[in-house]
């Protein structure tokens, strides 16, 4: 979800792996020379949304963290290409935390229909991030280095050998 701490915990994650951090949000700002809540005035979340799914059906990345727009889960050939490429780590964080954490939802360009809550933004994609995780990290109440210990504790621990 937009605030989990997808782009914080990647960066740091890469950092202590010694791995690339490649954010597609970023990518597809550079490849479409816009910023998201361009794309999103311009040509609407459903367009937004068909991008994101698009640049990451093409990532061919390796040694790197990748951490994706929340909305990447609703492109099936996306999320097969990540599963792919990697293991895909889901933070979960509580409706009450992304609150706290995002403010004005709707100033966050966040590719959802136009007066769509928070709440059935969570409600419709959560299932979505669950169905397509390897793991689930709960970052409620946890530090950034406590997230990040978990992950790797996770990732590396359960896929050595």
């Amino acid at each position: 979800m937009p605030g989990a701490g997808k782009s914080t915990v990647g960066v740091v994650l890469a950092k202590c792996l010694g791995m690339e951090f490649i954010d597609t949000d970023i990518l597809l700002q550079n490849s479409e020379r816009r910023t998201l809540e361009q794309i999103l005035k311009q040509q609407g979340f459903d367009q937004l949304r068909a991008l994101e799914g698009q640049l990451i059906q093409q990532l061919d990345i390796g040694n790197a963290v990748i951490a994706t727009g929340g909305s990447a889960v609703y492109n099936l050939q996306a999320m097969e290409n990540l599963h792919d490429l990697s293991i895909i780590v889901y933070l979960q964080l509580s409706t009450e935390k992304l609150r706290e954490r995002l403010g004005d939802f709707a100033q966050r360009g966040i590719a959802a229909a136009p007066g769509t809550s928070l709440d059935h933004l969570a409600n419709e994609r959560l299932p979505l991030y669950e169905k397509y995780a390897d793991h689930t990290v709960n970052c409620d109440n946890y530090s950034l280095e406590e997230v990040v210990d978990e992950v790797i504790d996770r990732v590396c621990n359960n896929n050595l050998g």
